[in-house]
């Protein structure tokens, strides 16, 4: 394994750590609900790509509440595993998961969590330290930290020591690569149109307006104009 290689569907594994509403509340480096829309949209991408894909959470019941429903609702049938520590590579379920995926070929391990500075950070040079053949792409965009100066310079240390920054977009893409790739077209396209912001605009402007494809819903018929006597 490569950092050339791009990511692949086949080369890659997604861990969320932490994506849980107290931690959220305490992210001052990214807006909370850019940074929700970001991991749902990277759940998706994952989902879309049959990406294996392991929740942990910390402390559920007695600080950090339960992961957003949004993320779980694009995984109903995963589990997820709960600790105490705030580095997720203390656990041996979480090591367990991502050994089990690592021995199909999977050892580009795609991280979305929070916070940057602590659980990302501590779980991303510990799994280095200790397998020689993982490679951590840490996903900037959805993942946050206490603040600016907090998510920008664990992001800087983390890179330091190996890890591939990346956003959950590029993430996306890369795993898309090639457009002539029909068998996800359409569900790539649609999950851009709801999570990619301007990106999704554009894509329906061109479909409806240069194409000349219908709207993506149906509505009331269109009044007017009327100007008034």
């Amino acid at each position: 394994m490569s950092k050339l290689e791009v990511l692949t569907p086949a080369n890659s594994q997604l861990i969320f750590i932490d994506q849980q509403p107290q931690m959220a509340f305490g992210v001052q480096s990214i807006d909370r609900q850019a940074l929700k829309n970001n991991v749902v949209g990277l759940a998706k991408a994952a989902k879309i790509f049959d990406i294996p894909t392991t929740i942990t959470t910390v402390e559920t019941e007695s600080f950090s509440g339960h992961t957003y429903p949004e993320l779980l609702a694009v995984f109903p049938e995963n589990d997820i595993l709960e600790r105490t520590s705030m580095n997720s590579w203390d656990d041996q379920n979480v090591r367990d998961a991502l050994d089990r995926n690592a021995a199909n070929g999977r050892k580009k391990i795609v991280v979305s969590g929070l916070w940057t500075e602590v659980c990302n950070t501590t779980f991303a040079l510990s799994a280095l330290h200790d397998v020689a053949d993982y490679e951590i792409y840490m996903v900037a965009d959805a993942s946050g930290g206490t603040s600016v100066d907090a998510h920008k310079y664990a992001m800087d240390r983390m890179v330091q020591a190996g890890v591939i920054p990346v956003t959950w977009q590029q993430v996306l893409l890369e795993w898309q690569r090639d457009w002539a790739r029909k068998e996800t077209y359409d569900a790539v396209t649609t999950l851009v149109k709801e999570h990619s912001g301007a990106y999704g605009m554009g894509i329906d402007y061109a479909y409806t307006m240069v194409h000349k494809a219908g709207e993506r819903v149906t509505h009331g018929k269109r009044i007017g104009p009327n100007p008034a006597k």
